[in-house]
């Protein structure tokens, strides 16, 4: 894992980039940064298709020691994932399907959901940041003219006062 150099704005409260190798990268990547999340918390991943969101997902799971395997929730919209350990149960879902933003998200009653669980979101640019002033927002690129088709460039930002010192520098 290759750190880069985090750009500062004043609308982002934290900010790291790091450069990923491999999906065992990704997965780690998943697992360092459940370490920092807690009740309450809202994840929106973004990335390509195939680019390794649920492949983050699944480290999120493994670190928040949760049940059942983390797979991609495509055709059930939403999983639940119980904690195995006492902490947060990890609310899995994949809004790709969902073109009507918050309206078809309301339904799925992640608000309810949202205080005592860390909601992780995939797809859910412009459809969930309603839900909390204060989110982690993980963007995955892949690298531009790569031979090596593991290579991605992972951005998290930290948005709101919750992810102020919370650590994101730290992964």
């Amino acid at each position: 894992m290759a750190r880069m150099e985090a750009p500062h704005s004043q609308a982002t409260e934290a900010m790291t980039r790091l450069t990923l190798d491999s999906p065992a990268e990704m997965q780690e990547l998943g697992r360092k940064i459940a370490k920092l999340l807690r009740p309450g918390d809202l994840v929106l991943l973004t990335g390509e298709l195939g680019a390794g969101k649920t492949t983050l997902a699944r480290g999120l799971g493994e670190g928040l020691g949760v049940r059942g395997a983390v797979t991609s929730p495509t055709f059930v919209i939403a999983r639940v994932h119980p904690s195995l350990t006492g902490g947060p149960a990890l609310v899995h879902v994949d809004a790709y399907r969902l073109g009507g933003g918050l309206d078809e998200m309301e339904d799925l009653d992640l608000d309810v959901s949202l205080p005592e669980s860390v909601v992780v979101v995939e797809w859910g640019d412009g459809k969930v940041e309603e839900l909390s002033d204060d989110r982690l927002h993980v963007v995955i690129d892949r690298v531009v003219g790569e031979t090596d088709d593991d290579r991605r460039v992972v951005t998290v930002t930290g948005l709101g006062t919750r992810w102020s010192g919370a650590g994101i520098d730290s992964l």
